[in-house]
């Protein structure tokens, strides 16, 4: 299987390319910029972009959807509540001083429970909000892409608009915390890390109680 982490952008978002290794095709999660160099190495990898699955919908997870989708006619995935953000990526973007391209619209929403097939590699969607309304994760495997839900030692902001930090605690309670401490972690942002770690060193986590049920 191929698995690589492309860190792209001014915000240093991890952009992850898989394919099975097995045939041509390949998925890309949140090209948020960069999107020549993603381009270029998937070309480089002799592979087919079949799928750009967006964690959310913020500028910085997806400012390379258009570029993407021009040169190579993938379809965009993403939560229904994150759709609207896909055109508004360029104003978001200016709130931190820096550009975006708007998205091209998605190509079909998706869920809790959606399973994503690509060539023998299958990723479930977990609906992950928290960070903003429509956020999910994706588990292919014993690997979870979180995002910007769960990070190495943090979580994710909840003050930008449709935040809450309830809702992110909830989604880590209920949602990835149960799929065990042998599932590794590959975040939006920085390092990676495992469910077993973030139990024992993330402090957020170290709260978890009945009070975010």
């Amino acid at each position: 299987m191929i698995l690589e982490t492309m860190v792209v952008g001014p915000l240093e978002v991890n952009c992850y390319l898989i394919a099975s290794g097995q045939g041509k095709e390949a998925v890309v999660i949140d090209p948020g910029d960069d999107g020549e160099k993603i381009i270029a190495r998937i070309r480089k990898l002799d592979l087919s972009l079949r799928y750009i699955l967006n964690t959310h919908g913020h500028f910085d997870h997806i400012g390379a959807n258009r570029i993407l989708k021009e040169a190579t006619e993938a379809e965009i995935l993403i939560h229904q509540k994150d759709a609207p953000l896909l055109s508004t990526a360029a104003e978001h973007a200016r709130s931190f001083g820096l550009r975006a391209a708007p998205s091209p619209p998605p190509d079909r929403f998706i869920d809790e429970s959606d399973r994503i097939e690509v060539e023998g590699l299958v990723l479930q969607v977990f609906a992950t909000p928290g960070h903003s309304e429509g956020g999910v994760s994706f588990l292919l495997d014993t690997t979870l892409f979180t995002g910007d839900t769960l990070f190495a030692g943090s979580i994710g902001r909840t003050d930008l608009p449709g935040g809450s930090f309830r809702e992110i605690m909830i989604s880590i309670q209920d949602r990835i915390l149960p799929l065990g401490d042998h599932i590794s972690i590959r975040p939006g942002h920085g390092p990676s890390s495992t469910i077993q770690k973030e139990r024992r060193t993330n402090p957020f986590i170290a709260e978890l109680g009945s009070q975010y049920i």
